[in-house]
């Protein structure tokens, strides 16, 4: 039984071909593309509104030299809620609760982060291990403590994501489970557990758009510590 809980979370495989990078390049044909047309329908008008309104709030704070991540921010905060909600529907995989592939996005975005600081503003960059005033007996443990702060952001924006995701995805299972098995004997015991599984799912879907947003949002705080 506690082998089946963990099977959702295992990469899909099709004669011994894992199908998780299709389960990640899928999602993008779902968008629709913008067209030549002057009036453009629904769907994309909707669309390019979030997305404007989405860059907007994230680099409103932040300083002009950091204006030219837009480009990369809006395709992740896509990326990742589409991940995220579409892991939701039955019979589906979901790519970011895997910690390798939220390693992989969250270490690189991380590290640019900090190489952009040391080459732009390196005086600054270096100031946030040691803070102006400390004494001098305290310095080594300082520059060693935010040293080891500074380098666990990354694995912090990793295991967030996936943690987040995988004890939603649990808990829907065993509700889910629950309410399968008092079925036939408790069956007012059964529909309250399905009314709570209903719930769950839609704290779910706002737990899958939180994080998507949460992950970029403090990829952008550090960018706009180093710009």
């Amino acid at each position: 039984m506690t082998l089946s809980l963990f099977d959702q979370f295992q990469s899909p495989v099709f004669q011994g071909i894992p199908l998780i990078a299709l389960a990640i390049a899928l999602p993008w044909a779902l968008y629709p593309t913008s067209t030549g047309r002057w009036m453009a329908n629904r769907l994309l008008t909707a669309q390019t509104w979030f997305l404007n309104r989405f860059t907007n709030h994230l680099f409103l704070p932040m300083n002009t030299p950091g204006h030219k991540w837009a480009g990369l921010f809006a395709p992740l905060m896509v990326f990742l809620l589409t991940m995220n909600v579409l892991g939701l529907l039955p019979y589906t995989f979901t790519p970011t609760t895997q910690l390798s592939l939220n390693m992989g996005l969250a270490f690189p975005l991380w590290l640019a982060t900090v190489i952009v600081g040391f080459r732009t503003q390196p005086a600054h960059a270096l100031a946030h291990v040691l803070p102006e005033g400390t004494p001098t007996p305290l310095i080594p443990v300082l520059i060693i403590i935010e040293s080891i702060s500074l380098l666990i952001r990354p694995i912090a924006l990793g295991v967030r994501l996936t943690a987040n995701l995988t004890a939603g995805h649990l808990l829907m299972q065993l509700i889910g489970t629950a309410a399968f098995v008092l079925m036939p004997s408790m069956t007012t015991v059964a529909l309250l557990t399905m009314g709570l599984l209903l719930l769950l799912t839609l704290l779910e879907i706002a737990v899958a758009m939180i994080q998507a947003y949460v992950f970029v949002l403090l990829v952008s705080l550090y960018l706009q510590e180093n710009v």
